[in-house]
């Protein structure tokens, strides 16, 4: 098991919930809701001791719930980093902490429960429709299962 799953499972265990929006209220991030451009499904802010999750409220309630699991992933894997700033600002590269903060959502959003009960019956494209997922986040999940 990796880090992110052993965290992932940690918070998921402590908690009693898989719910994004709940898990990110049980951490004190809080999550708005804003009228923002197209292009931009969601954002992750740290600022003065703040943890701030901004949505487009112009998506579906099941892709926020994709969006908001990933900021969770980067709310709770690299609080203090601001993506945004990073791209614009730096010449690092965000590659790393965008996998990580994906493969967080992969595991927070497909429980394990039914592991090999079903899911060795089932097709990706399965997988993703019963969890309401895009279909990267079943890859990233099961990666080299499939």
């Amino acid at each position: 098991m990796d880090f992110i799953q052993s965290k992932v499972d940690d918070l998921c265990k402590k908690y009693g919930t898989r719910n994004p929006f709940e898990l990110a209220e049980y951490l004190k991030i809080n999550v708005i809701h804003w009228d923002i451009h197209d292009e931009i499904n969601g954002f992750y802010q740290y600022e003065k001791r703040n943890q701030l999750i901004f949505l487009n409220n112009n998506l579906s309630y099941d892709d926020q719930r994709v969006v908001c699991a990933h900021e969770l992933g980067h709310a709770v894997l690299h609080k203090r980093s601001s993506v945004p700033f990073m791209r614009a600002n730096t010449l690092f590269s965000i590659d790393k902490i965008e996998v990580e903060a994906n493969k967080f959502s992969a595991y927070l959003l497909i429980p394990d429960e039914n592991l090999f009960d079903s899911y060795d019956r089932m097709t990706i494209f399965d997988i993703a429709t019963l969890y309401n997922v895009p279909l990267e986040l079943v890859e990233l999940k099961f990666k080299g299962l499939f």
